[in-house]
């Protein structure tokens, strides 16, 4: 990926986090990456194109992250995946989750792509833990996903450190 197009990613991605979709503009963006209007649309074909292409970056390294702490085999998958989703929140979350963001702002139109990418990230979430603890049942990823999703709500609102704690012991005392 070219600098220009990973700095506007970066710098969108910021924008959008801190101050939502509707109320950052593209002249925003270019001015705080220090990019021209042309470079911005050599990478991407409008405002919706750049939206869904900084979410499925940030949706790759979130599965990523999940997938490296899946690798611990000392312990159940539920709580590597539990403790990958904490330092995420410690890491990244303090404004909620971006997608669900997202669908707040354009969720009156179902068939919108931003709508469609966000949809299918929660999708790929659960696919990716079922990929990952192939033995859970349907009801054990439902209310597995409800913690990662209830964890990363409340980390918008109360202390990081408690929420992440709990949703440990949570996992710890739900899946066995």
């Amino acid at each position: 990926m070219s600098s220009k197009k990973e700095m506007l990613l970066n710098v969108a991605e910021e924008l959008f986090y801190l101050h939502g979709f509707h109320s950052i503009g593209l002249k925003r963006i270019i001015s705080d990456a220090g990019i021209a209007i042309m470079t911005l649309y050599n990478h991407f074909e409008s405002k919706d194109d750049l939206i869904v292409q900084v979410l499925l970056r940030r949706e790759q390294r979130y599965l990523e992250q999940l997938r490296q702490y899946a690798d611990n085999k000392a312990q159940p998958m539920f709580l590597n995946l539990a403790e990958g989703h904490a330092k995420w929140l410690k890491e990244h979350e303090s404004r909620g989750c971006l997608f669900l963001r997202a669908k707040e702002e354009f969720g009156g139109h179902a068939d919108h792509i931003i709508v469609q990418t966000v949809n299918a990230h929660k999708r790929h979430m659960r696919t990716l833990i079922h990929t990952l603890a192939p033995a859970a049942s349907e009801r054990d990823l439902l209310r597995f996903s409800i913690l990662l999703e209830g964890s990363t709500a409340l980390a918008e609102t109360e202390n990081v450190n408690d929420v992440c704690r709990e949703l440990i012991h949570m996992t710890l005392t739900s899946f066995k």
